[in-house]
């Protein structure tokens, strides 16, 4: 039996379903997922959807119609619970079992919950999908108090959209500065800069003892003895990628489901895309995984060709992004091991710069805040791997174009 069997119906599901078709697979198409709802855009989820009346339907990846037009068949709000790699069936919660000629995993990931006394009381969340957004939105009114657990980007972007509510906000973060994992020093105190600007009490080297409450929550207490009230708890810390069904199946793990350039697993016939994999990135020479909308999507359409018997391989350069208040912040490739930071632009006032990190003289990585040209120049110079001069990238009398031509 042709048909392509796809466990998980966010980006990347979405994504392969349009682009087999597109591809030009002609079996039938089986779209799996856990939530009510067709795929959504999830990036709204701690912005738009969070602090506006936006309803899900708004966020749709594609429209129902499309799927039906295409000969797409989806099964909202099902879990599947085993896979069988020899049979290449899968198992649903329901007691139904299906099964196809390939298996696809776009599992995605589960937002991690500090193991604190009280972190089970209600009020207390996580922001990963529609569910949890609509569960903090209950409690996000007007004059309450919110403490939001982890100062990453989730961590931040709520921050902001509370702000625009006009909740009142502390954030903690238990390492030394905000994005300590993500980025460098000069992008975290620009950061905190703004969110102090914006009213969002920071709070780093912070120990949590405990949430408090009876069943609802109502504060948050430091190690320090520091009591915090708390109408609202978000933790923001981070993701495990859901890698269990392909545990079970015997596929290889590592920090996710390994997956080669084709995004093929282990398994025959079994592929895996998006926040549940790790694969080799040939332009950074390393293993990594990726959460990322962009590396679900590029893994997808990869995927897609390999399934349809193309050639494919994956090679993409990382690239995300953030919206938080009036700053746009665009990031092409990834910052670790850097040993230089190139400002373009001022830190200390305004809200426009961008910081390019360099690895013994080469670029390795851009963040482009409010700098959508800075962004693009530096995703052309990392993909061509093109050389580039530090005292032109800080210059901004030299046109950042320039250096494409170099």
């Amino acid at each position: 039996m042709e048909k392509v069997i796809v466990v998980g119906a966010s980006h990347g599901g979405a994504q392969i379903v349009a682009s087999l078709r597109q591809q030009g697979w002609e079996g039938e198409i089986l779209l799996i997922g856990d939530e009510p709802w067709l795929p959504y855009h999830r990036p709204p989820l701690s912005k738009t959807f969070l602090a506006e009346d936006k309803p899900i339907d708004a966020m749709l990846i594609r429209p129902a119609e499309s799927y039906s037009n295409a000969n797409i068949t989806t099964l909202l709000g099902k879990r599947v619970t085993a896979i069988d790699p020899e049979k290449l069936e899968v198992s649903l919660d329901d007691g139904a079992i299906h099964s196809g000629s390939h298996i696809v995993l776009a599992t995605g990931g589960t937002p991690r919950r500090l193991p604190l006394p009280g972190a089970d009381l209600t009020g207390v969340n996580v922001l990963r999908d529609a569910n949890d957004v609509l569960a903090i939105k209950e409690r996000a009114k007007a004059g309450n108090n919110a403490v939001i657990i982890g100062g990453g980007y989730i961590g931040l972007e709520t921050a902001a959209s509370l702000r625009k509510m006009g909740v009142a906000v502390t954030l903690l973060e238990a390492e030394d500065r905000i994005l300590a994992r993500v980025t460098g020093p000069t992008i975290s105190a620009f950061y905190q800069r703004v969110h102090g600007e914006e009213g969002v009490n920071i709070i780093t080297g912070a120990r949590i003892a405990c949430i408090e409450g009876d069943s609802e929550v109502s504060a948050v207490l430091l190690q320090d003895g520091t009591r915090i009230d708390a109408d609202l708890v978000v933790m923001g810390v981070g993701i495990n990628p859901n890698t269990e069904l392909a545990e079970a199946a015997g596929l290889k793990i590592d920090n996710g489901i390994v997956v080669d350039e084709t995004a093929k697993t282990s398994a025959n016939n079994i592929y895996a895309i998006g926040d549940c994999t790790q694969h080799y990135n040939p332009l950074y020479q390393r293993w990594i995984r990726l959460e990322s909308i962009q590396n679900a999507t590029d893994q997808a359409k990869v995927a897609a060709a390999a399934i349809c018997g193309k050639e494919a391989s994956y090679n993409a350069l990382p690239w995300f992004w953030s919206d938080q208040y009036d700053i746009k912040l665009q990031i092409a490739g990834l910052s670790h091991g850097f040993d230089e930071i190139v400002i373009r632009g001022s830190l200390d006032e305004g809200r426009s710069f961008a910081a390019f990190y360099l690895q013994a003289g080469k670029l390795i990585a851009c963040d482009a805040v409010n700098r959508p040209m800075e962004f693009m120049v530096a995703k052309r110079l990392l993909t061509e791997q093109k050389a580039v001069d530090s005292a032109a990238l800080s210059d901004e009398s030299v046109d950042i174009k320039t250096l494409l031509q170099a």
